[in-house]
């Protein structure tokens, strides 16, 4: 595996992140165990997560996929300057007013129980899981700061910013001699692209941000497993997920999703490879991050990593998705 620089660090990442929300929540501690090693054992060696995975779910306090991460390496035995561990701050972890947000108090009791869960004296990617607009940028920062001055976190970076907060963070760190964010976690996917590609994009690629995008499948519309005509499901994710209704309630999608299909059979290669390809091909993307459920997910989603598009190729394919010249 041809391993990546997360933007301008020296850190170097594997081509897909293995993204751990379903963990505890979808699929049980053993079954994220083999999930883990297996990918892992292919050569995967950036793992996200975040603290408040999964509180939706019912009897899940937050912290679970964290959890299960520091049990399997601890009993796997593996070196931990082998892996990349991100994990994020910001959402709710309990019902006091302190409990959530980017304030210095909350990221501070925050970090020592990411760490404790996680089973490690460090975080390798530290991030801001969105902005907090009642928290001054400067106290985030000035936090983070400290915590990479004390070692316990060796990067900082950002998800679901607006460009605005994120070139202000940025502006901040250097006027101030912070240490800057070096990564961004956007939505990303071939059928939600204007938020990143409108400004983001820009920014990332002109201050060297890495670019993790997460659902880079579209809340798994683009593995095919959903069909034109087909009840939604009342239960799991599409009985919840508003994006994913929205892709299923809309026929355009799917006209979409068959053209996508027809390119995939004529590539050689499964629907969610060719996804998976598109945007391994963007110089500014670094490592999408993936959720199987299964091995044989995995198995399919590395598959795109031998997917190798020609500039033909990618011309149709941003053609078919396109947002620009809409009013």
């Amino acid at each position: 595996m041809e391993y990546r620089y997360l933007g301008r660090t020296g850190l170097q990442v594997s081509p897909l992140c293995l993204g751990t929300m379903q963990m505890g929540w979808l699929i049980d501690e053993e079954a994220s165990f083999r999930l883990l090693s297996a990918a892992y054992d292919r050569g995967i060696n950036f793992i996200d997560t975040a603290d408040i995975y999964s509180r939706w779910a019912e009897g899940n306090p937050g912290g679970v996929a964290e959890t299960i991460i520091g049990k399997w390496w601890r009993q796997a035995g593996i070196p931990r300057d082998r892996l990349v561990i991100a994990t994020k701050v910001r959402g709710p972890m309990g019902e006091g007013p302190n409990t959530q947000g980017l304030s210095r108090k909350h990221i501070m009791d925050a970090v020592h129980a990411s760490l404790r869960r996680l089973q490690t004296d460090y975080i390798d990617l530290y991030q801001m899981h969105w902005y907090d607009a009642n928290t001054p940028i400067e106290e985030t920062l000035r936090t983070l700061d400290d915590l990479v001055r004390q070692g316990k976190v060796r990067y900082i970076g950002v998800s679901n910013y607006p460009a605005w907060r994120l070139m202000e963070a940025l502006w901040v760190a250097d006027k101030r001699g912070y240490v800057p964010f070096v990564s961004l976690q956007p939505h990303y996917n071939l059928l939600h692209r204007e938020e990143f590609e409108r400004e983001l994009m820009d920014v990332c690629r002109t201050y060297g941000l890495g670019v993790i995008p997460y659902s880079p499948l579209a809340r798994g519309f683009l593995t095919g497993k959903y069909r034109r005509g087909q009840e939604v499901p009342r239960e799991g994710r599409a009985a919840t997920d508003r994006t994913l209704q929205r892709y299923l309630s809309d026929p355009k999608y799917f006209d979409i999703l068959e053209q996508l299909e027809a390119m995939a059979q004529a590539k050689g290669c499964t629907l969610t490879q060719l996804a998976l390809a598109w945007l391994l091909a963007n110089p500014v993307v670094t490592s999408p991050i993936i959720g199987p459920r299964t091995i044989e997910q995995l198995e399919d989603n590395l598959g795109a990593l031998e997917v190798r598009l020609t500039p033909e190729e990618l011309e149709t394919l941003n053609a078919l998705t396109d947002w620009r010249g809409k009013a």
